[in-house]
């Protein structure tokens, strides 16, 4: 069973990669985004993720609207589950390049990615990041800069906060979680500590169906924050917090 399903993977990817070099090129902006929902939505249920919308999602589907979109982050579904719910240009860390065939098609759909600790590399990916939301690019980002297993939330890096002020568009809020059947939060998806990405694949595939839940918050003007970053990203943080039944504590770096 487990070989049948690594194989339903494996000939998905080379599906996504032939995509990648051959359809892309012909496609409009739009049209890629629906390539990149539904590839997305098809390798989901290959490792039986459904994804759970709470909240309307009306607004987040309507063509051209820049914005951005800021999560916590648990898992390397995670990219996935929101493309789901609406495609979008993801910053990622450096390291997700090197996943295998996944970090391909993540640099394929213009993933940004960042190195951390380097504030050269932040200081591009931000310019990056408020040329394309002008463009009228929706983009996302982590700002836990890693993964954190779920019942906690880590500080936010308070950087990248600066790009929907400077652009003035309003920032969207995710709160993530994954749970099981019975409904209690899933740690089979975390992907923390040593785990290798092969190792995790292999865990999702194994375990039971898991529900992706995305909870909508209200979204947050870069104006109502006094156009302060750091305000900005404790705001976005007690909001995620308060959705994960969590306490906000320092919640900045």
């Amino acid at each position: 069973m487990i070989g049948l399903r690594l194989l339903r993977v494996a000939l998905h990817v080379l599906a996504g990669l032939l995509i990648c070099s051959l359809v892309f090129p012909l496609l409009s902006a739009a049209g890629r985004r629906r390539q990149i929902r539904r590839w997305s939505a098809r390798l989901l249920r290959i490792f039986r993720v459904s994804v759970d919308v709470v909240g309307d999602a009306a607004g987040l589907h309507a063509e051209g609207l820049p914005g951005v979109i800021v999560a916590n982050h648990v898992s390397w579904l995670d990219i996935f589950v929101i493309n789901t719910m609406q495609p979008c240009r993801f910053v990622a860390k450096s390291e997700i390049r090197d996943w295998p065939l996944l970090g391909y098609l993540c640099a394929r759909s213009d993933t940004i990615f960042i190195s951390r600790g380097s504030r050269r590399d932040v200081r591009a990916t931000f310019k990056n990041l408020v040329a394309g939301i002008e463009a009228g690019e929706r983009v996302a980002f982590f700002p836990e800069g890693t993964t954190a297993a779920q019942g906690t939330l880590l500080p936010f890096h308070a950087n990248l906060f600066q790009a929907p002020i400077d652009a003035a568009v309003p920032l969207q809020p995710l709160a993530l979680r994954y749970l099981d059947p019975q409904g209690r939060l899933y740690a089979g998806v975390d992907y923390i500590g040593e785990t290798t990405f092969m190792e995790s694949m292999l865990v999702i595939l194994r375990g039971p169906p898991v529900k992706a839940q995305i909870v909508l918050l209200a979204p947050i003007a870069g104006a109502s924050t006094a156009g302060n970053r750091r305000a900005l990203s404790l705001a976005t943080h007690a909001a995620i917090a308060c959705a994960l039944g969590l306490v906000a504590q320092e919640a900045v770096s």
